[in-house]
C-alpha cells in the first residue's frame, strides 16, 4: 500500500451508504459529517450520537513488568490503576515536551491497553518499544485488532443496556469491562471525548458493522444519530478537552498546558522526562507561562487556530482551537494567553480576525458541563 493511500475503517462502506462526507484525518478516510454538524452536535448533548473512532491507535503492553515499563515510559502512576479501570495520562520526551495524551486501560493483572491519538499512534508505539528495553514486557501493535465505536449522550446508557449483558449501572466513569454487545465480544469502556456520559466499544473489525447496526436499531427511537469528526471537535471544545496538535504539542510540557496534575512525581523510580518536568513544575509555580483559557465571542466572527489574542494593542496570546458553539449559540475558542490576562472577566481582550480586533470575554474552562 502506498503511504499516500488513506486507510479505511471496517465501517467505511456503511458510512458511504449513509451519505457521509468523508475527509482525510491522520491518514484515515473518516466521516466528517452525515448531515448537519449542528444537528449531530445537539443530538449528543440532548439524546445520543454514534461515532466510528477506529482510527485511534491501540497498543497492548503485557508481561510481568508491564506496569514498571509504563511507569517509566509515561508520566502517570500506572501501578495504582486497578484491573478494569482506566487512566488519562501523557507520554513525554526527555525534555518534557508532550508526545501524546493517552488513555491506559488495565485489562488484566499484567495486561494494559494504551490508546493513542491517530496522528501519534506510530510515534507512541515507537517510543514504548524503545523504552521497553530492559523490561520483562512486550509492546504489541494492536491497531488492526480493533474497531472502536462510541455511543455518547444522555440516552446512551439506555440504548446500550438493551443490547449488552454487561452491568452498565456498575460501570464507573473511566472503567472498562469485557462483555458482549449485540452478541459479540467487546471491551466496554465508560469513556469519551464529548463532555457527555457515554461508552467506547472495542470490538473485532469483523464485528463492527453488526454492533453499529444494533446500536442504530436500538437508538433510533431514542433520537440517536450517526456523528462525524466535525461535531466531535465542537463537543470536545465546549467540554474544554485538549486536542493534540492544538492545545498539546512537543513544544509544551503538561505544566504549560495546565495539566500538570497528570504528572506523578511521587511514584517510585525514574521516568522519561522527570528532571525536565520537575524544572517545568517549579517554573510554572513561580512565574506561570501562558495559561490556557476559554474565550467567548461578543460578535459572530469565528476565531481559528493561530489567530492572535490581543489587548491594549499588544499580542498577548494565540488561539489553539475555535468554532461556533451550538450549545452556547456563539463562537468560542481556547487560547494560550499571558498570565496577566488569564483571569475570567479580564477586560479589553480581543482576537485579531483578519486585521479586525473582535471583542472576546475571557472565561474559565470548560464552557459546558453536563448535569450529573
Amino acid at each position: 500500500m502506498s503511504s499516500n493511500a488513506p486507510r479505511h475503517t471496517a465501517l467505511d462502506a456503511l458510512h458511504r451508504s449513509l451519505g457521509a462526507t468523508m475527509t482525510d484525518f491522520a491518514g484515515w478516510d473518516m466521516p466528517l459529517r452525515y448531515g448537519s454538524e449542528r444537528d449531530e452536535h445537539l443530538a449528543v448533548r440532548t439524546k445520543a450520537g454514534l461515532f466510528d473512532l477506529s482510527h485511534m491507535g491501540e497498543i497492548t503492553v503485557t508481561g510481568p513488568q508491564a506496569a514498571e515499563l509504563l511507569a517509566f515510559a509515561l508520566v502517570g502512576n500506572i501501578a495504582t490503576v486497578g484491573v478494569g479501570r482506566a487512566r488519562y495520562t501523557m507520554i513525554c520526551q526527555a525534555d518534557g515536551g508532550i508526545l501524546d495524551d493517552l488513555i491506559v486501560y488495565r485489562l488484566a493483572e499484567h495486561t494494559y491497553m494504551v490508546v493513542a491519538n491517530a496522528s501519534n499512534a506510530q510515534v507512541v508505539l515507537d517510543a514504548l518499544t524503545e523504552r521497553a528495553a530492559g523490561f520483562d514486557a512486550v509492546v504489541r501493535d494492536d491497531r488492526d485488532a480493533y474497531a472502536l465505536i462510541a455511543v455518547q449522550g444522555p440516552e446512551s446508557p439506555g440504548i446500550l443496556k438493551s443490547i449488552t449483558d454487561a452491568d452498565l449501572d456498575g460501570l464507573k466513569y473511566y472503567a472498562g469491562l469485557p462483555g458482549t454487545v449485540a452478541g459479540v465480544p467487546a471491551l466496554i469502556a465508560r469513556t469519551g471525548y464529548t463532555g457527555e456520559d457515554g461508552f467506547e466499544l472495542f470490538v473485532a473489525p469483523a464485528d463492527a458493522e453488526k454492533v453499529w447496526q444494533a446500536l442504530t436499531d436500538a437508538g433510533t427511537p431514542a433520537g440517536l444519530v450517526p456523528c462525524g469528526l466535525s461535531c466531535r471537535d465542537t463537543l470536545r471544545l465546549e467540554a474544554g478537552m485538549p486536542l493534540y496538535g492544538h492545545e498539546l504539542t512537543t513544544s509544551l510540557t503538561p505544566f504549560d498546558a495546565g495539566l500538570g496534575r497528570v504528572v506523578k512525581f511521587e511514584k517510585e523510580g525514574d521516568f522519561v522526562g522527570r528532571a525536565a518536568l520537575e524544572e517545568a513544575a517549579a517554573r510554572a509555580e513561580q512565574n506561570p507561562p501562558r495559561v490556557l483559557v476559554g474565550l467567548i465571542a461578543e460578535g459572530r466572527r469565528v476565531p481559528r487556530a493561530g489567530y492572535s489574542v490581543v489587548a491594549g494593542g499588544e499580542v498577548i496570546g494565540e488561539i489553539t482551537s475555535g468554532a461556533p458553539s451550538p450549545t452556547l449559540g456563539k463562537p468560542i475558542a481556547m487560547a494560550y494567553v499571558d498570565a496577566a490576562h488569564a483571569a475570567p472577566g479580564t477586560p479589553g481582550v480581543g482576537v485579531d480576525i483578519r486585521g479586525s480586533h473582535e471583542p472576546y470575554e475571557v472565561v474559565a474552562l470548560p464552557f459546558y458541563k453536563r448535569r450529573k
